[in-house]
């Protein structure tokens, strides 16, 4: 592999072409493993950014995307259709709560965003309302694109130094009160302020429910959530729930905000909807959200991407969605969930360490200095684990096929990084 090609020429996410980080060639990937070029078997503590829930190499997967790749692998989605999606998208609204009626297909996390903050827009026009503003939390993240930056932390965030070129929208404290902890009324205070000063200006919330990602890795009371949804009823105003993250049984439950017992007018999936494979992500709707939009001047929803409905990531999705339809998934994150309770404390009284925390297959620790990627990263490796951390935060979302020797591997990995006073700034 020609790693000085690499390294001269290709840019990698978050990465500096003046100074770049080393990259690992891999080889190939088999269930919860990614093997090295260079010989090392990783436990990978990633599912490659959340995604490859059902870990790598999958029979089943492997087949799905073979069989439809021999049929038709591409064809435009306007005026045509085809059973991948078809299929894809029942899935979808049986899996989801029983509001989400219609199904509009994407190609990434972020456009998810981006076509849910659109149809929040283009809700309100119809209604002759022109709601240009959407509240959405501090510490929050929902991609790398123009809109969705608009509504992620513009100061504690990686897209700070975009501020003053982006749309400005209206940001609550986020919640303090921690999965675990004993709900505080308080911590709505901000966030009910902010919606009865602004909310006939305001066409959505838009916020990660439960678990706040790239923004912090905060997991927060499922009493906020609950709470949001009847101050959106009460104010009139549409609920988003970015689930890219959490979506797919990743805290313990398929959707996140059934821990709160909400449904949402919006939904946006990704991430693990193909368990990796393929780029491919999905936003579902109300039929007054959908029905609302498209019988606005415009006549329909005003968005079309070139990939939309793209048939071999669709095909692989359904795979994947069948993979879940099992329910082997409730055991193997409960089996993770007990495993980071069982290990993550043993370490939470390490003096680099500010605070562990965990739900379903989603372990952190937060530590008081941040990271030296390259040192940390090399000794991951040299521990045979595969963890990406950012900031002062290392964290681990498995495969859900992981067994406890490889989330004892992780923690034992982290551990060892904790003791090496070069692996931080």
């Amino acid at each position: 592999m020609d790693l000085d090609f690499d390294r001269q020429h290709i840019w990698h996410p978050y990465t500096s072409t003046l100074n770049p980080l080393p990259c690992y060639p891999v080889a190939k990937a088999s269930g919860v493993n990614i093997y090295l070029e260079s010989g090392e078997e990783l436990v990978d503590g990633m599912s490659s950014w959340w995604s490859a829930i059902h870990g790598y190499n999958h029979p089943y997967l492997n087949q799905a995307a073979h069989q439809q790749i021999d049929t038709v692998s591409h064809v435009m989605f306007g005026g045509l259709t085809h059973a991948p999606a078809i299929n894809l998208c029942k899935k979808l609204i049986n899996m989801t709560c029983d509001s989400l009626q219609h199904v509009f297909l994407a190609d990434s996390g972020s456009v998810a965003v981006e076509v849910s903050l659109k149809m929040a827009l283009q809700y309100w026009h119809a209604k002759g309302e022109k709601r240009a503003k959407f509240l959405t939390l501090r510490d929050g993240y929902h991609g790398d694109t123009f809109a969705a930056m608009s509504v992620t932390d513009p100061d504690n965030s990686m897209h700070s130094l975009y501020k003053g070129f982006l749309p400005e929208h209206i940001f609550a404290n986020s919640p303090k009160t921690g999965f675990w902890q004993v709900w505080d009324p308080s911590d709505l205070d901000d966030f009910k302020q902010k919606l009865t000063d602004h909310h006939q200006e305001i066409a959505a919330v838009i916020l990660e429910p439960i678990v706040q990602g790239a923004g912090g890795m905060r997991i927060y009371h499922p009493e906020f959530l609950k709470e949001v949804r009847e101050l959106c009823d009460q104010f009139e105003v549409l609920l988003i729930l970015d689930e890219i993250a959490t979506g797919f049984g990743r805290t313990g439950k398929l959707f996140a905000y059934e821990h709160a017992d909400i449904e949402p007018d919006i939904l946006c999936v990704g991430k693990a909807l193909t368990s990796g494979y393929m780029t491919l992500s999905a936003t579902l709707a109300t039929s007054n959200v959908a029905n609302t939009v498209c019988g606005g001047e415009a006549g329909c929803f005003m968005h079309g991407p070139t990939f939309m409905g793209n048939p071999l990531a669709c095909a692989v999705a359904t795979a994947s969605m069948e993979l879940l339809e099992r329910n082997e998934w409730q055991a193997q994150t409960q089996m993770i969930e007990q495993q980071f309770a069982r290990l993550l404390p043993q370490i939470q009284e390490h003096s680099l360490v500010a605070d562990v925390r965990w739900l379903g297959g989603i372990g952190v620790v937060e530590t008081h200095k941040a990271v030296n990627m390259k040192q940390i990263q090399a000794n991951f490796v040299e521990q045979g684990v595969w963890i990406r951390p950012f900031g002062k935060l290392i964290y681990m979302m498995p495969p859900y096929i992981s067994q406890a020797q490889h989330i004892e591997k992780l923690v034992a990995a982290i551990e060892s990084a904790l003791n090496k006073p070069e692996c931080f700034q």
